[in-house]
């Protein structure tokens, strides 16, 4: 063969390898390729559409659990009075007790008179209470919480001394001059050795004329005082700015601001909760099936033992739990004997769900809420929490 063969051959082969595509053939990669990216991009806006439903869901339930958590740690402190017990549930008191509350106590009367000692004896003996649809109101409050209180949620008040003592460093808040502390005292209703008298008074809760009171030897001055803690929870029907229709869990505090005292304007806690229930046990019965009865000393079954007294409660709640409304509102001796709550609240999620429509309805404490018929998904958590320090008093052997 010769070379111009060779060099005709060789051209025919670099024409057939040079030669680019159909434009059959580039039509039909242009297709596969819209194809995989069309594929991509749904794959993608799935991911994404679920990652963001898990993360609405997630915020969700994180928020309820919350919001149980907090509730429930502080019903669990309620009736905390450092080494002070009521008379009323003292089952070593002889005789009448003369400190059981005679009528509901109002979270918001103001200070400023100050409390009566009745208003006081009230206050440390029901340390739990419920509201339904109209909350407690007064110039003890410097929130008007009817003015944005979501409707068909409850409010719950919860009141003991401070875990810590005042000013100890820690967590534990520093002693502030003007603000209410409790100090109880050790020697009162003791036996003092010759020469020393036992303190008249149980307990102080004021402002000044702290350190007065005795440890059990009748001599040593108890300088330890705790803050007087009242909290008022409820669900506001918006979270920062009126209208924008995120209901939160609120909270106010009982506190010193600007030299008053009162429960402090209303600090938001949980966004998205938007129903709220508390239903009460009250422990109404002995353990012989007696009903309680504070009017009179303490009856015992068996008096050489002391394990079974006939007029008191057991810690035990009796009967079916009760729910706090305007038209039945709860009576001062339902909530004097209040020894477990049960906790409802409705969790909501933080956006709307696109083809999602809530027509489901939600059980809390008795009252039903919903359907909403909107794109919200919601979820209710509840829990049952026992009041510790009320319960564990009238627990006998």
């Amino acid at each position: 063969m010769g070379m111009k063969s060779k060099i005709l051959i060789r051209a025919s082969v670099f024409s057939r390898i040079q030669r680019g595509f159909s434009l059959v053939e580039l039509m039909i990669a242009m297709v596969i390729g819209l194809l995989m990216a069309l594929a991509l991009i749904a794959l993608f806006y799935k991911i994404n559409r679920t990652n963001t439903e898990m993360a609405k869901t997630n915020s969700q339930i994180e928020n309820g659990r919350f919001a149980l958590q907090i509730l429930a740690q502080d019903v669990t402190h309620g009736g905390f009075w450092g080494s002070y017990v009521p008379e009323f549930d003292d089952l070593t008191l002889k005789g009448t007790p003369k400190d059981a509350p005679t009528a509901v106590p109002n979270p918001c009367l103001p200070y400023s008179t100050p409390w009566t000692a009745a208003n006081i004896a009230n206050l440390l003996g029901i340390p739990v209470q419920v509201y339904g649809e109209t909350p407690p109101s007064g110039a003890g409050c410097v929130t008007v919480l009817s003015a944005n209180k979501k409707a068909g949620t409850d409010v719950l008040v919860v009141r003991y001394a401070e875990n810590c003592v005042a000013g100890s460093g820690g967590n534990c808040d520093a002693d502030v001059a003007g603000n209410l502390y409790f100090q109880s005292s050790y020697s009162y209703r003791s036996y003092c050795a010759s020469g020393l008298t036992a303190d008249a008074v149980p307990y102080i809760l004021d402002t000044t004329g702290f350190d007065t009171l005795h440890e059990k030897d009748c001599t040593t001055a108890v300088t330890a005082k705790r803050k007087f803690i009242s909290n008022i929870y409820y669900v506001r029907d918006y979270a920062k700015t009126v209208g924008d229709g995120i209901p939160t869990l609120m909270v106010t505090q009982f506190g010193l601001t600007g030299g008053v005292l009162a429960h402090q304007k209303a600090l938001p806690l949980i966004e998205g909760i938007e129903g709220f229930r508390v239903m009460l046990g009250i422990d109404s019965l002995s353990k012989t099936g007696a009903a309680v009865d504070y009017t009179k000393s303490i009856a015992w079954a068996d008096p050489s033992n002391y394990t079974t007294s006939t007029n008191r409660g057991d810690g035990v709640p009796d009967g079916d739990f009760v729910s706090c409304t305007d038209t039945t509102p709860c009576t001062v001796t339902q909530l004097t004997n209040v020894t477990v709550a049960k906790l409802y609240v409705l969790a909501r999620s933080s956006a709307t769900t696109s083809g999602y429509t809530d027509n489901k309805t939600y059980e809390l404490g008795g009252s039903t809420l919903g359907p909403f018929n909107d794109g919200f998904k919601r979820h209710v958590f509840s829990t049952t929490v026992r009041v510790n320090n009320v319960a564990v008093r009238r627990d006998l052997p």
